[in-house]
C-alpha cells in the first residue's frame, strides 16, 4: 500500500488494463475519490480512496512538486 501519492504520480496497479498497452496509471485527480488515466491508451477510471489503495501495486515515478 502507498502512502502519500499526488497528482501526477505515476503508479502501478495489481491488474493490467484490457488495453495490454502500458501497466501503469497516471493519477489525475486526487480527492474522497481517485481518478487515473491509462498511460497506454488514455482510458480513464475514477475509483473510491479506498478501493485504489487496495488495488494499488507501487509507485512508479513522484511527480515533480511545484511551488
Amino acid at each position: 500500500m502507498i502512502s502519500e501519492y499526488g497528482l501526477n504520480d505515476i503508479v502501478e496497479m495489481k491488474k493490467e488494463h484490457p488495453c495490454h498497452k502500458a501497466k501503469t496509471w497516471k493519477i489525475i485527480r486526487v480527492g474522497a475519490d481517485i481518478k487515473i488515466k491509462c498511460q497506454g491508451c488514455g482510458a480513464v477510471v475514477m475509483m473510491e480512496r479506498r478501493d485504489f489503495e487496495r488495488k494499488c501495486k507501487k509507485m512508479v515515478e513522484k511527480a515533480e512538486e511545484t511551488e
